[in-house]
């Protein structure tokens, strides 16, 4: 495969998706590049090479998976660093014990009793099972309920997790267009512009003419016979329908043929904002109406996004797509946090940033989430996407709901809290259980331990140990209903202060922008909140600037400062 660039021949449609996870495909002419691992989808292209081999974007990805992967480091487990102390340990009380007794006078089999009464009850292997045997149960009921671990790190990092990001294309959305609104023409009935939609896109390759034709055959309406096809790539479609001629396609292609009023454009207008796309049609010259396709978002994505906040999760949105599409379906899944317009290596670096804050998750479907995923704390693999992804990432859902995001990390703490309660009740039983055995309270209470009573008391611990892991088969993972608010303290303390300035000059939202991104462009500035009605502007900065630096980049922007 090899990156290349369109010479002076043709026209096309490319489907990315498999590096962009951006389900609808992209017009490309000459001048354009494009990518190895991208798939033609109509059109004919000559291209020239420009990267090849280990140049192209595709194996820069593979470097970075397998580079990231190379530097995760496994979290060394309590358990297995107290055990190597502690048998070390226990056999020189063992030996002080039986020394003190004889020095005390005692026989040798005396002695030697405690000695080994302390041996005996001392024990490792509670301490040994306390986290494999609560992590071999927890992965189990993660496989039952289609959330497979790959490894005993990925369960326990699950606990820890306290930023989930998450991508937006067959992750939030189900990567596939569908139908969301129709608006007709004054005049015009709903089916007869599907009628003539479905006639014209039912002879095209485009993912936005297959989800008018599945929407329109759900609906039992079938188009006419057309003849005279044509793709106008990066435009739209042209056909006849008998000896009339009809087209669809967007809003400057459409307006060469057919009238559009400001009503129907403002409409239009409307549906882009809300992340949809909307597709003209019309017939001779006559304006039938508009179609808006998206992609919409799964049915469990809201409510998975606000149990995510309810555990105290901070949920961020990286997406490949343009920030009003990023935007509009962030609304609608309730995500505060957007970051848009990312190529892949750009989520990896994200990712990296949000790891300064806390342990974070990354929740991706595509090739071009794999780097993410590897250098995310946890790399989350929604089930149905790409095989590169699954790979790359230590948890994978296998049912590819949204919802098991939050019953992972439920899962996870579950695990750690029954790893913490393993710990507990394996120590507390040495801690106890030794004193007892080394004869320390004979003098006080007259109790002293027969070693056999020992062995039976170590094996108690075990048997509990285990027992109590079992327990971990009872949490549901998809009830919300113990969900605790964990407060992380963020590695990077969020020191933020607020200034208000006042701004004259500014007569409408260009300008507005203007001065939002003026400000926004000064080193401590995080955001501006800037409103041309009110003639001010709010800043939230993470370190004093003053006030003679932001007054003279706003005067310098061309707007007065009070």
């Amino acid at each position: 495969g090899s990156e290349m660039c369109i010479r002076d021949r043709g026209e096309s449609a490319v489907d990315e998706s498999a590096l962009t996870g951006e389900s609808i495909p992209v017009d490309k002419a000459a001048g354009d590049k494009v990518s190895a691992a991208t798939v033609n989808r109509s059109g004919f292209l000559k291209c020239r090479a420009i990267h090849v081999g280990e140049d192209t974007t595709l194996s820069q990805i593979i470097k970075m998976v397998s580079d990231a992967a190379a530097t995760k480091a496994p979290i060394a487990k309590i358990a297995d660093k107290v055990s190597g102390i502690f048998v070390p340990a226990v056999i020189i009380i063992a030996v002080i014990t039986t020394v003190i007794w004889l020095l005390l006078g005692h026989g040798v089999g005396y002695a030697l009793a405690r000695g080994i009464s302390v041996l005996v009850i001392s024990c490792p292997c509670a301490l040994g099972l306390a986290t494999p045997v609560a992590i071999m149960v927890g992965s189990g009921l993660g496989a039952k309920n289609g959330i497979l671990f790959k490894t005993a790190v990925s369960l326990e990092q699950a606990g820890k997790t306290q930023i989930v990001a998450l991508d937006k294309t067959g992750t939030i959305t189900k990567g596939e267009p569908q139908v969301t609104d129709i608006v007709s023409a004054d005049g015009v009935s709903e089916s007869e512009l599907l009628s003539l939609a479905v006639s014209l896109e039912a002879k095209s390759e485009h993912p936005l003419a297959k989800a008018i034709v599945v929407y329109a055959n759900d609906r039992h309406i079938i188009g006419d016979a057309v003849t005279e096809f044509n793709a106008v790539t990066g435009n739209g479609l042209t056909a006849k329908i008998g000896s009339e001629s009809v087209y669809g396609g967007n809003y400057r292609y459409i307006s060469q043929f057919a009238e559009i009023s400001s009503d129907e454009k403002a409409k239009a207008e409307q549906l882009a904002e809300e992340g949809k796309t909307p597709l003209y049609f019309c017939k001779g010259n006559k304006f039938l109406g508009i179609i808006a396709v998206a992609d919409i978002i799964k049915e469990d994505g809201k409510q998975a996004v606000n149990e995510l906040k309810n555990m105290g999760v901070r949920v961020v949105m990286l997406t490949g797509d343009n920030e009003k599409t990023a935007k509009a379906v962030a609304k609608n899944a309730d995500i505060d946090e957007v970051v848009a317009g990312v190529l892949p290596d750009g989520k990896e670096k994200n990712v990296k940033e949000l790891k300064k804050y806390g342990k974070v998750a990354m929740v991706g479907d595509g090739i071009n989430d794999a780097p993410a995923l590897t250098s995310a704390d946890l790399g989350i693999a929604i089930g149905a996407g790409t095989d590169v992804a699954i790979d790359a990432a230590d948890v994978v859902l296998v049912k590819s709901r949204l919802a098991d995001v939050p019953a992972t990390i439920r899962l996870g703490r579950a695990t750690l809290r029954n790893i913490h309660e393993n710990l507990f009740w394996a120590f507390i039983y040495n801690v106890i259980g030794i004193p007892l055995a080394m004869g320390a309270f004979i003098n006080l209470f007259g109790w002293q331990l027969n070693p056999m009573f020992g062995a039976a008391a170590m094996s108690l611990s075990s048997f509990c140990v285990v027992t109590n892991a079992l327990r971990l088969n009872f949490v549901k993972v998809h009830s919300s209903k113990h969900d605790r608010k964990i407060k992380h303290k963020n590695k990077k303390e969020n020191k933020t202060m607020e200034k208000t300035m006042k701004i004259e000059g500014m007569m409408c939202p260009h300008c507005e922008a203007t001065v939002k991104k003026t400000l926004e462009a000064i080193d401590g500035v995080e955001s501006a909140e800037v409103s041309h009605e009110k003639g001010s502007a709010v800043l939230t900065m993470s370190k004093n600037v003053e006030d003679s630096v932001l007054k003279r980049a706003v005067e310098d922007a061309g707007y007065k400062v009070n």
